[in-house]
């Protein structure tokens, strides 16, 4: 058996061999491991004490760098902890640090030899033991050697004092019976003549002050004593850490400390201590002004230093300080503020949180456009961090601290168009909710809205799109501030729309249909007040208009003439209306030019905007761009652009008729159409907010009875019980018709949705959206 023992240990593998054999291997590191650990197990079993221990070392080494379990080899590093050679015993303890844990069952096994190592006259195996238990002791194995560690605490070589002072904290951690039994002689250590010993000691009750200050208050006079008598920068640290808590517990230590901790931040020039003196001053002495301007001046050597280190902690002193002395972060405005170009990323998060926390109501304009030309020059991520604490700061409390709205909003549509922007729905719900909220700034939104919508390059930007959509509604929504709602009506309705999704689309399609009911109703306005021959005019111009137009063949020229009623009657020609469109279209589309953002048109609306050239114009325009949609599937674009061209067609069907009659009977028999054309401007004028839609519709439909060819053209889908009860029988239908997008399809209805203010809520929350919207629990269709 000797000789098998002797064999092994003359051919047995060392770690570095073990090693050198990894780096060398051919067949694949797992295979190398895997062989390398059936050595180990072998060898781990041997009776040679030094055969064990270089088992012991290679399966540590495995356990490190690959994750090896050695669990299983627990017993084995017990039997080496316990050789008589001190190498041996070195590596045990060792593997025990590395691998024992509370949960390890062989843990009482070595209680025994330990107390002998802490025993021992041998100041290096004392040292191991201690060592060893600063990581590994449990509740049992402090309980059982607080005597020994007690002893250790008075011992004269400082070498083993200080490892006893080190592990008194996990035994008091562990087993707070030890404080009772060792306290005394371990305060006493607070007064030894090493400095050595006095830093361990201060170290170790930094840790405990922190998690129970309260126990250790009556420690205060020899705490006292180290912060004005010594020199060691380390152990002034600690101590400084530990009043901290103590100022907070007992408001009148802090009249004692502060004359001490001023005078260390005058005369050090080590950085670490001056920090911590700053740090004591702008967290726990912050009623003490002449120590805040002093901590003040030392944070400005911080903040100008080339040490990117130094500096961030400048910063983080002024963000600590800045809540209650706001005027030191404005003295140092200026460097906080160049920071933002720091190429530090911490110092320029840093900065900036310390720039928005200069915002007031004062300065907000200025510091926006100082923002604003940092985020052009700075990379995509921190640009977008800059934006996003404006918006977030600025919209904070209700907008607090915004007193222009018209500059805000100004502002947020130049932010709109910085190309790293990435927060579109951030700013889609600002533009929203101001506009609900702030009335005076509604003629401001319709103009940002304005100048976002009618440049075509901003369409391709994926992240502006919530903008766009939010731009659009509020341009439909408060039209009546548009200073050319035609031009508006070419930025809703241009070619390059096709590149948005249909859910922003339909956006600006029900846009579109706004801003075409107040131009319809504004012409209704002046017609109403103007006499009766400009109306024979106008009927005479289109009547013109229609006569010029080739009848189709097999169509008798009577029947293209318009009608002299405003229905739907035998002299009705569909398809004579649907070619005077397309002719008007291409006669208006050739003097018409929209490029490079800037919309045009031949029509002159300096002086009299809405004329019937205007007029024909505009409802031209919206069957050139909204009939080629008819084919399409998204439900949302198909139905909204239906409602419009079925409001067009109308319009369009009765014009000719109605504009030739004289002005008494236009007061007496309205048409049809203008009926409907103020019925829904009415319903759009209404501000929004929450409101009783059963009710609503109940009101709305009862005032205004539809029959006839039109009433054959009207679906209301009603999905709510009250509703039915409320809505005449004759306008309810269990099912579409076959005409209609939803036949046979089972759209359910959506409930009107209140609190977060987004476009989606916004659009979806009015009662004349709701009344035109294919979205929710009633659809209507023209």
């Amino acid at each position: 058996m000797a000789g098998s023992s002797i064999m092994e240990s003359l051919f047995q593998r060392s770690l570095e061999d073990m090693i050198n054999g990894f780096r060398l291997q051919m067949i694949g590191e797992s295979k190398s491991i895997a062989k390398s650990m059936e050595e180990i197990r072998r060898e781990i079993k041997s009776t040679d004490p030094h055969t064990k221990s270089i088992a012991l070392q290679k399966l540590m080494y495995l356990n490190s760098i690959h994750g090896i379990d050695m669990s299983w080899a627990s017993f084995h590093v017990a039997e080496v902890m316990s050789s008589t050679q001190f190498s041996h015993k070195k590596t045990g303890y060792f593997a025990a640090s590395h691998s024992f844990h509370d949960g390890t069952d062989v843990i009482l096994l070595i209680t025994n030899q330990l107390h002998k190592d802490l025993t021992s006259t041998n100041e290096f195996e004392v040292n191991l033991a201690l060592g060893c238990l600063s990581v590994i002791a449990t509740t049992d194995l402090a309980r059982d050697l607080t005597p020994e560690i007690f002893t250790l605490l008075s011992s004269s070589k400082i070498f083993v004092k200080k490892k006893a002072v080190a592990v008194i904290l996990r035994f008091f951690s562990k087993y707070p019976g030890a404080v009772r039994v060792s306290i005394k002689r371990f305060v006493e250590n607070l007064a030894s003549s090493d400095p050595h010993v006095v830093s361990v000691v201060v170290g170790v009750f930094c840790e405990l002050i922190l998690k129970d200050p309260g126990s250790y208050l009556p420690l205060v006079p020899e705490f006292y004593r180290i912060l004005v008598d010594s020199n060691d920068n380390w152990v002034l640290i600690k101590v400084l850490k530990i009043f901290s808590k103590f100022v907070l517990l007992e408001p009148r230590l802090a009249k004692r400390v502060v004359d001490p901790i001023c005078e260390h931040m005058r005369k050090t020039g080590a950085k670490s201590l001056m920090f911590e003196c700053i740090r004591i001053v702008v967290t726990s002495l912050t009623d003490y002004e002449s120590a805040v301007r002093l901590a003040v001046e030392k944070i400005r050597e911080l903040l100008v230093d080339d040490d990117p280190n130094r500096k961030y902690l400048g910063l983080k002193a002024l963000s600590i300080l800045g809540p209650k002395h706001f005027w030191a972060v404005s003295e140092n405005k200026e460097v906080v503020i160049k920071s933002l170009s720091d190429a530090d990323p911490n110092i320029k998060h840093e900065s900036l949180r310390l720039v928005m926390r200069m915002v007031s109501e004062s300065n907000v304009a200025e510091i926006s456009q100082v923002l604003i030309n940092y985020a052009l020059k700075s990379d995509s991520e921190f640009c977008n961090d800059i934006l996003g604490s404006i918006l977030s700061t600025y919209s904070r409390n209700v907008y607090e601290i915004i007193v222009d709205f018209d500059w805000y909003v100004s502002l947020l549509g130049e932010m709109s168009r910085n190309s790293h922007f990435h927060k579109g729905e951030e700013i889609e719900n600002q533009l929203i909710d101001i506009g609900m909220k702030v009335k005076d700034a509604r003629l401001e939104l319709t103009h940002v809205g304005r100048d976002l919508l009618i440049d075509p390059a901003l369409l391709g930007n994926p992240s502006l799109r919530k903008i766009l959509s939010a731009a659009a509604w509020v341009s439909g929504e408060y039209v009546e501030f548009s200073k050319n709602p035609f031009e508006l009506m070419e930025a809703l309705l241009q070619p390059r729309t096709n590149l948005l999704p249909s859910s922003i689309r339909a956006v600006y399609i029900q846009s579109a249909f706004k801003v075409l009911v107040f131009c319809l109703h504004s012409y209704l306005l002046k017609m109403e007040a103007i006499p009766s021959p400009s109306l024979e005019d106008l009927a005479s111009g289109v009547s013109n208009l229609v006569s010029k137009t080739e009848c189709p063949e097999g169509y008798e020229v009577a029947k293209c003439e318009a009608p002299a009623n405003c229905g739907q009657g035998e002299g009705f020609n569909p398809r004579v209306s649907n070619i005077l469109v397309k002719d008007l279209a291409k006669e208006n589309d050739a003097d018409r030019i929209l490029a490079h953002g800037q919309a045009s048109s031949s029509i002159s609306l300096e002086k009299d905007p809405f004329t019937h050239e205007s007029v024909i114009h505009l409802l031209n325009m919206i069957r050139t761009a909204l009939e080629p949609l008819s084919g399409r599937h998204e439900v949302e674009v198909l139905e909204r652009s239906q409602n419009v061209l079925g409001l067009v067609e109308l319009i369009q069907q009765e014009i000719p008729g109605c504009l030739v009659q004289k002005e008494g009977s236009f007061k007496n028999d309205e048409p049809k159409a203008f009926k409907i054309i103020k019925l829904m401007h009415a319903a759009f004028s209404k501000e929004l907010g929450p409101v009783s839609l059963c009710k609503c519709y109940e009101e709305i439909l009862m005032s205004t009875p539809v029959s006839g060819p039109v009433a054959s053209n009207v679906r209301l889908h009603v999905d709510h019980p009250m509703q039915q009860k409320k809505l005449p029988k004759h306008l309810i239908s269990e099912e579409s018709s076959k005409s209609s997008v939803f036949y046979k399809r089972g759209i359910p209805g959506k409930p009107v949705e209140w609190g977060r203010m987004t476009i989606k809520f916004a659009q979806q929350g009015s009662m004349r959206d709701e009344y035109y919207s294919w979205r929710h629990s009633m659809y209507y269709s023209l």
